[in-house]
């Protein structure tokens, strides 16, 4: 997938830095793996025209790449990204796939970069999000990245790099993925049928490919802009088959964009028209310290329905107080 805001990033890392460890801060929406297999892509090129310059495209090595049978390349996600993503991958069918990369993967890749080249160009070793890596994970890489074999490089890939020990930062440089431009991720997402693209962009923060995402999953422009109405109705409706952490993820937006319109501002997230009046600022508080608690905990198996609704029904008492008893009388919060 052709992601033109990554061309100038690509282009300043393949010509300003050489070490043998890199770690690329950007999110997934933005294009972070697929900047990680360009960028893997063109280190690994038999012909490319310039030392800045992508990868051909053409070469053996290329089309042993793109048609994910490059020897001397590893890719490391979470298998339940993999499965996602449509990423070659091997699972265990007694066990539902990981959403860490698992220590085991991470020794495997090891054992491999001592291993004789293929083609000759050296080997890339490819983990996204890095944070995925639990502590055991993340420690067996460490003494690859501080003595790496050599013609090896690692590539890896973050949203966040405080999600990672320092010591995995320390050996690493560091490079930013910067956001798109909002113009052109836009023209991006409408080349490819996205109704109302910038209520979606916005939505995903800016964040194109989650925009895209969204549109092939179902998620209309006229869907997330009824959302706050919808929660301070109190309906769940349009929020019931969602996986939990995007609902939660879609909870947060409109509790960050609920404060904006308290403060006389403007939100983020949702257009400004019809977003519902009267909330109250410690409820509001209250429903975020509630989200916050159920997010960090966003993996457990839940009922879904039920946790959806209770949510809704918090939200929605930001803006409609429930009546509670004082006394024997019903009395207003």
């Amino acid at each position: 997938m052709a992601l033109p805001w990554l061309e100038e990033p690509l282009q300043q890392v393949l010509a300003q830095h050489r070490g043998h460890a890199l770690l690329v801060c950007g999110t997934a929406g933005a294009g972070a793996l697929e900047f990680l297999l360009r960028l893997s892509q063109a280190w690994l090129c038999e012909d490319r025209a310039a030392p800045s310059g992508p990868a051909c495209g053409q070469c053996g090595s290329c089309r042993l790449f793109l048609s994910h049978a490059h020897p001397d390349f590893r890719l490391r996600v979470p298998e339940a990204l993999a499965v996602a993503r449509d990423i070659p991958v091997l699972l265990d069918e007694r066990r539902k796939p990981s959403r860490q990369i698992r220590i085991d993967e991470i020794r495997q890749a090891m054992d491999w970069m001592t291993t004789t080249t293929g083609r000759g160009q050296g080997k890339v070793l490819a983990l996204h999000p890095a944070e995925a890596m639990n502590a055991a994970s993340a420690s067996a890489l460490l003494k690859t990245l501080e003595e790496p074999p050599a013609g090896a490089r690692v590539v890896l890939s973050t949203a966040d790099p405080g999600l990672l020990m320092p010591t995995i930062r320390s050996r690493c440089q560091m490079v930013r993925l910067p956001p798109p431009p909002r113009a052109q991720a836009l023209a991006w997402l409408e080349q490819r049928g996205v109704e109302e693209a910038g209520v979606l962009l916005d939505g995903a923060g800016g964040m194109p490919l989650a925009a895209l995402q969204w549109g092939v999953e179902g998620l209309s422009a006229e869907t997330w802009r009824a959302l706050p109405q919808a929660v301070a109705a109190g309906d769940a409706g349009p929020l019931l088959g969602w996986p939990i952490p995007r609902v939660l993820d879609a909870l947060q937006k409109l509790c960050h964009d609920a404060g904006c319109h308290i403060a006389g501002g403007r939100g983020r997230f949702f257009p400004a028209d019809k977003w519902p009046a009267g909330a109250s600022l410690q409820r509001l508080a209250q429903w975020h310290k509630s989200l916050q608690s159920i997010m960090a905990h966003a993996e457990h198996p839940w009922s879904e329905a039920l946790l959806i609704e209770s949510l809704v029904a918090q939200g929605r008492s930001v803006w409609h107080p429930e009546p509670e008893r004082r006394g024997g009388r019903l009395a207003t919060a």
